[in-house]
């Protein structure tokens, strides 16, 4: 006989796993065909349900949209989190930007990044929700940095962390959309860019 416990925490199990496979197939839409181009209806169909359900879920696509960037979020920092040394760190950055196949699927994707930015510039609560999200990347930065600064008996300042972290952005940025321009990635690229990573992730 099933507890209340477990009677109770079914619907609220299966509504997460019907949220995450609109999400996902949102996703995957808004990379294959972009924000505008991908319809409710073509979410609906890639998750393999009814648009009347999908509407239960999301009131419509720029709720999908805030969603995926929220999600992306707390992933990214769920694996920040994890990380416990100053090498484990430098490690997951440099496999989420150039080896994202090691990472959650749910992370940034390049295409999905430059639909998303696109966005924000039309949109202001895709703006306003990205922002949301570079601050608390910012954040956890600066927390890992002085942690891991303090664990080598140094010091480093709010001016050098936020110097720093534009850098990083940058550096981050740059790599994303030089490999959505290329057919294939430059390998010669990516070196130079996990060159500069490393130094700007070394205390």
């Amino acid at each position: 006989m099933s507890t209340p416990d477990t009677d109770n925490s079914r619907p609220t199990d299966h509504a997460e796993a019907q949220r995450n496979r609109i999400l996902d197939a949102a996703r995957q839409c808004f990379i294959d065909y972009g924000f505008h181009a991908a319809s409710m209806s073509r979410i609906a169909e890639t998750a393999g349900i009814s648009q009347g359900l999908a509407y239960r879920y999301f009131k419509n696509k720029n709720a999908i949209i805030l969603a995926i960037i929220e999600r992306q979020l707390n992933d990214r920092r769920l694996l920040i989190d994890q990380i416990k040394t100053s090498g484990q760190y430098l490690q997951r950055i440099l496999d989420w930007l150039l080896d994202p196949a090691k990472v959650k699927p749910n992370t940034m994707d390049p295409v999905l990044f430059l639909e998303m930015s696109a966005e924000a510039s039309r949109d202001p609560e895709v703006k306003q929700a990205l922002l949301h999200a570079d601050s608390q990347y910012r954040a956890d930065f600066y927390r890992q940095m002085r942690k891991f600064a303090a664990e080598a008996g140094k010091s480093i300042s709010d001016e050098e962390l936020e110097t720093r972290f534009f850098a990083l952005q940058c550096i981050i940025e740059g790599v994303f959309i030089r490999n959505v321009r290329q057919e294939k990635k430059s390998k010669e690229l990516n070196r130079y860019a996990a060159q500069f990573i490393t130094k700007l992730l070394t205390v």
